[in-house]
């Protein structure tokens, strides 16, 4: 999963990981879904990474 964690919207920088915790209690988020990485980063999901390693955009 890569996510965009508050210190890095304005950068776009992702950070990438494996989720741990949905913070987001709807299925949907305008600003995308906030999760806690295994890591404890908190950030908003933007893309989906697949076992290759690639990641699938999520809009």
């Amino acid at each position: 999963m890569d996510i965009v964690q508050k210190q890095d919207q304005r950068t776009g920088r992702r950070t990438r990981g494996e989720v741990a915790q949905l913070l987001t209690r709807s299925a949907t988020h305008p600003h995308g879904i906030k999760v806690r990485l295994a890591t404890g980063e908190v950030g908003r999901v933007q893309a989906l990474a697949t076992e290759g390693g690639a990641a699938d955009q999520q809009s």
